[in-house]
This record gives C-alpha cells, sequence and structure tokens, in this order.
C-alpha cells in the first residue's frame, strides 16, 4: 500500500487557468503544485532544494513534479494542445507557515514560524513539557501501526 502523499504548499493560486489556440483542441493537465514547482525553479530561480522546503516536500518529490511540469508544457506547445491548469494536493499558503506547540501541564496553545528554534518552555506556564499539536503533526505521526483504523 503507497504512502499517504505530503499537502504540497502552493504560495499563489493561478489567475488564468486556461491557455491555448483558438480552435477546438485535446487538451493538458497541469496540476497547481506542478505550477507551483515551476514557478520557483524557472522564475524565481531557486534551487531545488529551497524551492522543495519552501512547498514541504522532499527533494526527489520536487524535481519529478518539475520533470513533469515541464513535460506537460512541452506537449502543450509542440503538439497544439491546450493547457488546462487545474487540481493536485496542495494547500495555498498565506504569509509565513506556522508550527503549533502544545504545553501538556497547563493546556495553552501557540504558534511559532517554520525555521525558527523549537521553543524551550511554554510562553504561559514556564513548563518544559511542551510538544507539537496533535492537529499539526504529520503523516508520519499517526501512531503505532495496530492502532490504526
Amino acid at each position: 500500500m503507497p504512502r499517504r502523499r505530503r499537502c504540497r504548499w502552493v504560495w499563489f493560486e493561478p489567475r488564468v487557468t486556461y491557455f491555448g489556440p483558438g480552435w477546438e483542441t485535446s487538451e493538458v493537465n497541469l496540476t497547481v503544485d506542478e505550477l507551483e514547482a515551476m514557478r520557483l525553479s524557472d522564475l524565481e530561480g531557486l534551487d531545488q532544494k529551497e524551492a522543495a522546503k519552501r512547498m514541504n516536500i522532499s527533494q526527489p518529490t520536487f524535481s519529478r513534479l518539475l520533470k513533469s511540469a515541464r513535460k506537460k508544457v512541452a506537449q502543450s506547445l509542440v503538439e497544439g494542445k491546450g493547457l488546462r491548469i487545474e487540481g493536485g494536493e496542495y494547500k495555498v499558503v498565506k504569509g509565513i507557515p506556522m508550527r503549533r506547540f502544545l504545553c501538556y501541564n497547563c493546556g495553552h496553545k501557540w504558534e511559532v514560524p517554520y525555521g525558527a528554534p523549537r521553543p524551550a518552555k511554554c510562553p504561559k506556564c514556564g513548563s518544559t513539557n511542551i510538544h507539537r499539536a496533535p492537529e499539526d503533526r504529520g503523516y508520519a505521526r499517526r501512531g503505532p501501526r495496530w492502532m490504526r483504523a
């Protein structure tokens, strides 16, 4: 059974979702996350490692997205097909993405931006018994296999 896909972060939503010749043709479907990979790599000039970090995915996954996107755009241009931008597993990120923490002593929840160091203690009670909030944990933190439904 394949692993669950990680939600890819996209920093913009395209305003135009269809490009094509003026006549009726077949279409190529480019997903929003593939377009974001092209934007980060080709338009902003980021290297794959940094761009993958911005999208919250691994570098090999970013590389596959970019290869697929470039192939679809080339196919659309060479074969005269329309290019429709829609779909994909993504989350539009506004501003700086945040990590959520929970104090197990007082129940206080707060957010820290990605890239900032892990907090040493709770800002409310000063306890060191802090953990990532359950809703903020990734797909790999679902507990032991025997406990999953």
